[in-house]
């Protein structure tokens, strides 16, 4: 436990020291007019209180990630938890914050128009497609496990299919309804059932955290298989949301929209951020103190599903009531990672081919043939979805961290900010691909059968990753860093 304690402290101090220092490197300017102030449509841009616009942020990103994400990869043993708090402080909310600021100075752009400004016309047509393939992904993925809560809690005649049919209704309706009708009334109850597991939880580690590894015993890998599963790329793609995930820079555009005052901009951004490092640590070390060591949780994962443990572990821990509110903020989590996933595909798709969403039946135009791709796509066994969803998320982040370390070098901004978690991602992206068995083989439909040492595909990763640095460097020395004001940033 005395490890769990350091790593929640080394957060909290994070947002407020590291934090405060990015904020001052890109250089918030409370005395800018936000894009609501002057885009107000009563629709996408609609001015929200901080608050709200906090726990919406907040539920956007969180999905299953810290929760699940962190269930299944505390198996990587204490590594994990370093993950978690470092990628947190110096990756994931850095990512975030930035991403969400240069959306702010671009009057709420969607994530592939802020990347192809930085990388040029080729990415952004890349980019478009590939993060309206992930929006959709996520829609597809965060049904099923909030589906099987929903039908453990409920009547028989309640089953699953009755579920997910509900779910994709709710999606529907979050998509094209006002952000502030359907998404800014149900997310601060959603926020609250959420806020009151992790803290119940994290009370209930004081009693039951005996089993809490410490980072002094020794940095094994647990995994049944640790060859097939080395802690470097497996544990930096399994654990993505509690630490960096690039779903999280499709996201922040919805709510750079709603924002009134740049000020607000670090609390939201890198904040949110933060906490979902804070739930992801806290579920990690109650898997463990749960069952009782690693041993007992990789039974415990081999016979059930993540959702299953989640179950016992709130119910006992937190009795009948306080099992079910904490169930409802696990069920949240997905299902308000999933809806605004679909809203964002929907912006995203508007932004590109400059349809205004200010009336219903165009929203509807660029919406239909979103819900119809979802629809078929969930139709694939789960296993096969989570296996695109959790690569292609983690590359979302490597472009997005190479264009906001574009940004800031052209601006003679201190870039290194960006440019370690930028490489040490396209690294671990990059002999993933090569190494995994959901890799090139699956990614080819198995026309690349070829299964590439773990030397060769580490390798690659850094070899690619030295590449981009010395492109990156060759470029940097080619423009003479422009030192504009924030008023023409």
């Amino acid at each position: 436990m005395i490890s769990f304690l350091i790593s929640l402290a080394l957060l909290f101090a994070g947002y407020f020291i590291y934090g405060k220092f990015v904020g001052r490197v890109f250089g918030e300017d409370p005395a800018r007019p936000t894009p609501v102030k002057r885009l107000a449509d009563g629709v996408d841009y609609v001015e929200l209180p901080t608050w709200k616009i906090f726990l919406i942020q907040f539920l956007n990103i969180a999905g299953l990630g810290p929760i699940f994400g962190a269930v299944m990869g505390v198996m990587f043993g204490p590594a994990a938890f370093l993950w978690i708090v470092f990628g947190t402080i110096f990756a994931g909310a850095v990512h975030d914050y930035l991403g969400g600021m240069l959306s702010i100075r671009r009057d709420g752009a969607s994530l592939p128009e802020i990347v192809g400004e930085q990388l040029g016309e080729k990415i952004k047509q890349l980019m478009r497609g590939f993060a309206l393939v992930l929006m959709i992904l996520v829609g597809a993925v965060f049904v099923y496990n909030p589906a099987d809560l929903l039908a453990m809690l409920t009547p028989g005649q309640l089953d699953r299919v009755f579920w997910i049919s509900v779910i994709f209704a709710y999606y529907m309706a979050a998509t094209l309804l006002p952000v502030d009708k359907l998404i800014g009334k149900l997310y601060p109850l959603f926020g609250i059932a959420l806020l009151f597991m992790a803290l119940g939880v994290l009370v209930m580690l004081f009693v039951h955290g005996s089993s809490v590894p410490e980072f002094w015993e020794g940095f094994y890998n647990h995994k049944p298989d640790p060859e097939a599963s080395p802690i470097f790329p497996m544990m930096f793609v399994s654990i993505a949301c509690g630490a960096i995930s690039g779903f999280h820079a499709t996201q922040s555009p919805m709510m750079a929209r709603c924002l009134k005052n740049e000020r607000h901009a670090r609390p939201i951004f890198y904040g949110a951020m933060v906490t979902e490092g804070i739930v992801a640590l806290i579920w990690a070390a109650a898997a463990i103190a749960f069952t009782g060591g690693y041993s007992n949780l990789e039974e415990t994962l081999s016979g059930s599903s993540p959702a299953v443990l989640v179950n016992n572990l709130t119910s006992s821990w937190l009795g009948a009531v306080g099992g079910v509110l904490a169930v409802l903020g696990v069920i949240a989590a997905p299902i308000t990672s999933g809806d605004t996933a679909l809203r964002s595909a929907r912006l995203i798709a508007a932004d590109f081919m400059g349809v205004n969403q200010r009336k219903i039946v165009r929203r509807l135009v660029i919406s239909i043939p979103i819900f119809v791709a979802c629809f078929i796509i969930m139709m694939l066994p789960y296993e096969v979805l989570w296996r695109y969803f959790a690569w292609c998320n983690q590359e979302l982040s490597v472009f997005t961290l190479w264009a906001v370390t574009v940004y800031l070098a052209s601006r003679g901004k201190r870039y290194v900010i960006t440019l370690i978690p930028a490489l040490f991602m396209t690294c671990v992206t990059t002999t993933y691909i090569f190494f995994a068995p959901e890799g090139f083989s699956a990614l080819t439909m198995g026309l690349w059968d070829i299964a590439i040492p773990y030397e060769l595909a580490l390798g690659i990763g850094l070899l690619f990753s030295i590449a981009l640095f010395v492109m990156f460097r060759m470029w940097l020395r080619g423009v003479e860093p422009q030192r504009v004001s924030l008023e023409k940033n």
